[in-house]
């Protein structure tokens, strides 16, 4: 029997041509999710790319497209994926302010959406499918109301979907508001300021969970998990459309090459010479990560050395492969065999933490907070409103919000993890574990607080979980800093590692991890992240390593964060539990200033001269808050007070005689103008103007009409200040006629 022919991928040229075939207008489901539809189309744009899709939510818009280069069989290790997420000013009617008037680098929201995508797609990719794939987000139309967000995860998915990309999808995302008391879908933006939660749901099919993102007002536990379940459920409509589409207007999957073989004969003298060695460092719970790290090399050289030697005409470019993948499955069966880590602990167990505050007393607030080998400083900087972060404008559109008065920036210098590196930019890791222990934070600020509010955390040591830590550090340093939190707030990581069915895919077998070990999630399945306080979620963010989770070890996992997070509490409390009583002497002092509208001027100096040197020499900030009143603030009550009696001393200057209404002044000529002339009434008093209608019965245009000159001095009739600019009012016309001869004279010798 001739050997059957080998399978042939398809060429470009015997596809369907989108162009001239029948449907090549595009095609289009709708769905109904919450209050709203959904319209996922396909067919009509970008048809070069491997697959697109396009996302309308309300009159939001989004354009996705997937293109992914070769066929895998790649000696990578990881799936190189990229997803740009860019948000186009002209896509809200707008046109960008910077400089060259075009969309520039991307922005913190960009990076944290399209970080929210990947986290939704990278799952489903099948094992071993190691090519360059790239997703590309482009908004086409912003209505301002519904999330552009969570529209890209959709058309992403559907981009996915219908092309020829190996993946196992689709997902369905939506987002989950609680809106008293009440469960809402997708709500508009308009309703979410209203809400005390924003999640975001990525799920599969079977109602497996991929992704979750979560900030909250500090929401209960069971309402928390009854909006992951609700979001889910909806989920399951969006990923059924999605079939839909694709079974009619979908390509054909392509082949992908298998991957490289393995030498069954150098696999089984690896296990031979290194299985026990391993297991003997994951059993010893002496080790810490850098000697655990060094001993697993250590056997790695060793072994790799006798088996170049044993097969020196064999291929052993795939050991190293070998030897991790070994380890992996070493590490993780033990945790099924003896329900012990790798340190000894149990599954349920928190590392030994311990908790400093106050390190340096010249700062505002400070804490180093210390779980197992993670060790993070946070700080507490205070400055003035003014100080508060700008959001972008794209941003500010979408969320209503346009400053931010608490915000905080997460560093990982590569000393934490024993490296070397150059330091620079942030990172997209770096910025996405900042968001999150922002957001685990911000609920319990209060509101209107007068100081702009910086809360930097350095991650010194990192073996696990330092976005958790610093949530606990930075809720630490805010008591420090005598800040009036709700709460304290405390966040753990919850690990996972799982048996599956390797036909079906489903999840057969399960431990759950209560605060992770970095090893443990190099090694896992699940990265869980909740941070809250004792009452209530404050954040979430969860990263899958399977193609979905069921959502009963999702319940689980919430169950044990709140578990662990409470605990973690009650330690943080033994150091300081609420905020400190007292003011440092070097915290910043914040007053108000009412300056009459008379005495602005001399207040403020020519061109905002006074108030530029009161800043200049006291380092005191001064800003209006309307026409009457200024704001001062000083890095400390030291300053405040110098600042305070240069105030005075402007204001004693400024004192001047009473002037009575009716009364006759004599006034000195110091400048003559087009339109008038200014005089001096007393030297202690600025110069006002006296205008030509002012200065004769007659009509004149120049004060020249009337021979007037510097220095002279004219008999002037005051009528009070102006209430709108606080101007002096004067006549001099009045005095000449026939009423002006029983008007009350005062005179007297000018001082």
């Amino acid at each position: 029997m001739a050997a059957a022919a080998p399978r042939q991928r398809r060429s470009y040229c015997q596809r369907r041509n989108p162009w001239t075939d029948e449907g090549h207008s595009g095609a289009r489901v709708d769905v109904t999710v919450g209050s709203g539809t959904l319209h996922i189309s396909t067919g009509q744009l970008a048809r070069f790319a491997d697959g697109a899709a396009v996302v309308k939510h309300g009159e939001t818009s989004v354009m996705v497209t997937a293109v992914s280069k070769g066929r895998g069989g790649s000696p990578a290790s990881f799936l190189p994926l990229t997803v740009d997420y860019r948000q186009k000013a002209a896509a809200a009617g707008r046109i960008p302010t910077n400089y060259l008037r075009r969309e520039l680098g991307p922005t913190d929201s960009e990076v944290l959406i399209s970080r929210m995508i990947d986290r939704s797609l990278r799952p489903l990719f099948p094992s071993g499918y190691y090519c360059d794939t790239q997703i590309m987000c482009n908004l086409l139309a912003v209505d301002g109301i519904m999330d552009p967000g969570i529209a890209s995860i959709n058309a992403a998915s559907a981009a996915l979907s219908l092309s020829d990309i190996p993946w196992n999808g689709p997902v369905g995302a939506v987002l989950v508001g609680f809106i008293d008391g009440e469960v809402v879908i997708n709500p508009s933006r308009k309703d979410l300021r209203r809400s005390m939660l924003q999640l975001v749901v990525s799920a599969a099919e079977q109602s497996k969970v991929v992704m979750l993102e979560a900030s909250a007002e500090n929401i209960s536990q069971a309402n928390f998990q009854k909006a992951v379940k609700d979001g889910v459920k909806h989920a399951q409509h969006i990923i059924s459309s999605i079939k839909d589409l694709q079974k009619s207007h979908g390509k054909p999957k392509r082949d992908t090459l298998p991957p490289a073989s393995v030498d069954s004969e150098i696999e089984e003298t690896l296990k031979s010479l290194a299985f026990t060695k391993i297991t003997d460092v994951f059993s010893d719970d002496t080790h810490h990560k850098i000697s655990r790290d060094n001993a697993i090399q250590e056997i790695k050289e060793e072994v790799s050395v006798k088996i170049r030697e044993s097969f020196p005409d064999r291929d052993t470019s795939s050991l190293s492969e070998m030897f991790s993948s070994l380890t992996k499955q070493v590490f993780r069966d033990l945790i099924f065999s003896r329900n012990l880590r790798c340190d000894g602990r149990e599954l349920t167990q928190i590392r030994p933490i311990a908790c400093q505050v106050n390190l340096f007393p010249p700062l505002h607030g400070s804490a180093l907070f210390q779980r197992g080998q993670t060790q993070v400083l946070t700080t507490v900087t205070f400055d003035s409103p003014d100080s508060a972060a700008k959001v972008d404008a794209f941003s500010a559109i979408m969320s209503g919000i346009r400053e931010k008065n608490f915000f905080l920036h997460y560093e990982f210098p590569p000393y934490a993890t024993n490296e070397t590196g150059r330091p620079g930019a942030i990172g997209r890791r770096e910025l996405g574990h900042g968001a999150l222990a922002e957001k685990a934070l911000r609920p319990v600020i209060p509101l209107n607080y007068p100081f702009t509010i910086r809360l930097t955390s350095e991650v010194l040591e990192s073996n696990g979980s330092s976005s958790m830590a610093s949530a606990c550090g930075g809720s630490l340093a805010l008591l420090d800093a005598g800040v009036p939190i709700a709460e304290p707030v405390a966040g753990v990581a919850i690990g996972l590692v799982t048996n599956c069915d390797q036909s079906t895919g489903n999840v057969t077998d399960y431990r759950i991890l209560t605060d992770l070990l970095g090893i443990e999630d190099y090694m896992g399945d699940m990265d869980f992240k909740l941070a809250g306080t004792k009452s209530g979620v404050t954040a979430l963010q969860a990263d899958i390593k399977l193609p979905g989770i069921p959502l009963n070890i999702v319940m689980e996992s919430i169950q044990r964060a709140s578990d662990a997070k409470s605990k973690i509490i009650d330690i943080m409390n033994e150091t300081l539990s609420r905020p400190r009583l007292g003011q440092k002497e070097n915290r910043p002092v914040l007053e108000k200033l009412e300056i009459p509208v008379n005495r602005r001027a001399k207040f403020l100096g020519v061109g905002g001269f006074n108030i530029k040197k009161i800043t200049a020499d006291t380092g005191v900030i001064v800003s209006p808050l309307d026409e009457n009143t200024y704001q001062l603030f000083a890095p400390n009550q030291m300053a405040m007070d110098e600042a305070k009696e240069r105030v005075d001393e402007l204001l004693q200057d400024e004192k001047e005689p009473v002037l009575e209404f009716g009364a006759i002044y004599q006034a000195k000529i110091v400048e003559i103008k087009d339109f008038g002339v200014m005089v001096e009434l007393y030297p202690s008093m600025p110069p006002a103007l006296l205008h030509n209608s002012q200065l004769d019965l007659r009509k004149i245009s120049h004060p020249s009409a009337l021979n007037l000159s510097v220095g002279q001095e004219i008999s002037v009739k005051y009528f009070g200040r102006d209430p709108a600019t606080g101007q002096m009012r004067l006549s001099r016309k009045v005095l000449q006629s026939t009423a002006a001869a029983i008007a009350k004279t005062i005179g007297g010798e000018r001082s």
